[in-house]
């Protein structure tokens, strides 16, 4: 039966954070996660897609600001002086362990998508500090506060018993549950015209509908866990939901925009 599709879970493995900011983020997780969540289904999730991507896209300029040397990432220098203008105080040891963290790459410098990751968790960070006045900005970029509590609000969503990380589980039975027009929203937004071979395969059966949906599933779930450990912390979700939200479409638009200028 279709509904019997998601498995019951092993037992959850604790995610140990390996680093001071880590556990902080953990914590402002679960502090979130206990202040209840605004949206009701996945759906309504979906609807903020576009209003995400373009508030997102309002990050570029301050990413361009601030690579000063103009090579298409923000090294540790230039990420200091970006918290300096946006008034944004950490320690010197908490500025490390982010840049680390969002340095997927481990190239010494963050890309734009890396960029925004880091100011949502920046953002993550602030709103916990300050919980006390909700009238004070976390951060100084109020016009992106509403994106950065839109990202943070659906993994609340997910994160069902608030324990600050999301099984794989959990996410295939939210989208599943949402239906296979919204996970094809997801996907057309994803993968675009270069959908993965085996979902092609799947389109051109005659079971293609429900197969269709929990193959897609199945990939989203796989793509946000990094590690394969079975969960998902904040950070892997911020990446892989940015990338649902679009924000690598923006930067293949550039690169082909740079390439057509040469």
């Amino acid at each position: 039966m279709e509904g019997d599709v998601v498995k019951a879970e092993s037992p959850r493995r604790v995610w140990v954070p390996e680093t001071k900011i880590e556990s902080k983020m953990l914590d402002a997780m679960k502090q979130r996660g206990a202040a209840g969540c605004s949206l009701r289904s996945f759906n309504s999730i979906l609807l903020k897609f576009p209003k995400i991507d373009n508030s997102l896209k309002k990050c570029k300029a301050i990413f361009e600001q601030f690579d000063l040397d103009s090579n298409g990432t923000i090294d540790h220098e230039e990420l200091r002086k970006c918290f300096n203008k946006l008034e944004i105080s950490f320690t010197e040891e908490e500025i490390n362990d982010l840049f680390a963290a969002c340095d997927i790459n481990d190239d010494y410098g963050m890309n734009f998508h890396e960029f925004i990751v880091l100011l949502c968790l920046v953002y993550l960070l602030k709103a916990a500090a300050v919980a006390a006045d909700p009238n004070k900005p976390k951060m100084g970029m109020p016009n992106l506060e509403g994106a950065f509590e839109t990202l943070v609000d659906a993994f609340v969503f997910f994160d069902k018993n608030m324990d600050g990380y999301v099984s794989k589980n959990e996410l295939i039975q939210a989208i599943q549950d949402s239906g296979e027009r919204a996970a094809g929203r997801i996907a057309l937004k994803r993968f675009g015209n270069s959908l993965p071979p085996s979902l092609h395969m799947l389109e051109a059966s005659s079971e293609c509908g429900f197969e269709l949906l929990l193959t897609l599933n199945m990939i989203m779930a796989e793509e946000m866990d990094w590690d394969k450990n079975g969960m998902v912390n904040i950070k892997e979700f911020l990446f892989a939901f940015t990338k649902w939200v679009g924000i690598d479409d923006d930067d293949d638009e550039d690169d082909d925009n740079a390439k057509d200028d040469e």
